[in-house]
């Protein structure tokens, strides 16, 4: 018992003590506002029951010694106390917490975490996310190789939750026809479960809820007919698929909602000057009287300082 207390006076031993206690497989805790930042704090006697015993299913930490006896689950938490990776809390209400001055461990008390874990994995995150942000920001002047990788991605990507939300559909369907409710990954588009979870489990399968027989009928119908119509008018039908095949490759070479020409798109960076009709053009559409009094030449030499005026600008946009 005496080994197993002194192994864990060293605070590196109580850190790592620390990270498993905090970690999925630790005791449970719950969440309340201490301070107005929110807090994760249990039971004192539960952290020495879980210490002494484990719930069923942990991995104890191969290279943390477990605790045999209460007193020496007592001892270690009397530790954390000490090194500040908890403190005793007193509940004034409903999820509100206020720190106690009592700062002795007891297993009557409630305990809040101080200790976070390490962060290494945060900082590393947040620094991409920061580099992600700036490489998004800087998208215009990216090689031009970079801005068709990215829309690549970006066409796959969406064409693959196009794929994946019509089969779930499909096969909820073909399946809903029979009396039953399946659904592929039914957790899919939860907002309220994490990214990994949103992949648990991978599918569902029970029975439909009664009344739902007609509904059932009458979506038969329509898939069975839509069958028909695809198997007796091949022409229509094939000329629907062609559609979405062009449909594809337009939207992977970007040229799916152009209204530019070539031309446009080749000179875009180019400054913009009236050619010499297109002025002409204008002069002859005037409708102010005092311009078509205007004798040839003098029309010649406005043209000209038009010209000059349009050139200035131009110059002093540069």
């Amino acid at each position: 018992g005496t080994d197993t207390v002194a192994f864990y006076e060293d605070e590196e031993q109580l850190k790592k003590l620390c990270n498993f206690l905090r970690s999925s497989d630790g005791p449970a805790v719950r969440e309340a506002v201490e301070m107005d930042k929110r807090v994760y704090y249990l039971k004192g006697e539960k952290l020495v029951n879980f210490m002494v015993e484990p719930k069923k299913g942990t991995k104890w930490p191969k290279d943390l010694p477990k605790f045999k006896t209460r007193q020496e689950a007592i001892a270690v938490c009397k530790e954390l106390c000490n090194y500040q990776f908890m403190h005793r809390s007193i509940k004034r209400g409903k999820g509100d917490l206020v720190i106690s001055r009592d700062r002795d461990f007891d297993e009557s008390g409630i305990f809040t975490w101080i200790y976070e874990g390490d962060k290494s994995f945060s900082h590393m995150m947040t620094t991409l996310l920061i580099i992600g942000f700036l490489f998004c920001v800087c998208f215009p002047i990216w090689p031009n190789f970079l801005k068709v990788f990215a829309w690549y991605m970006s066409v796959s990507f969406l064409l693959l939750i196009f794929f994946l939300v019509t089969v779930r559909g499909c096969l909820f369907l073909f399946v809903w026809i029979l009396g039953y409710d399946f659904w592929f990954l039914p957790n899919l588009f939860d907002e309220q479960l994490g990214f990994i979870d949103s992949f648990k489990p991978l599918y569902s399968f029970e029975k439909t809820k009664e009344g739902q027989l007609m509904y059932r009928i009458g979506i038969a119908v329509a898939f069975f007919s839509f069958c028909w119509w695809a198997v007796t008018q091949p022409s229509e039908f094939d000329g629907f698929v062609k559609g979405q095949g062009d449909f594809i490759k337009d939207l992977y070479a970007g040229t799916l909602l152009s209204d530019m020409s070539q031309a446009d798109k080749e000179n875009i960076d180019k400054p913009k000057m009236d050619s010499l009709e297109d002025l002409l053009a204008k002069l002859e559409s005037s409708d102010d009287p005092e311009e078509e009094m205007l004798s040839d030449e003098e029309q010649l030499e406005k043209m000209m300082e038009s010209l000059m005026d349009e050139e200035e600008d131009l110059t002093d946009e540069e």
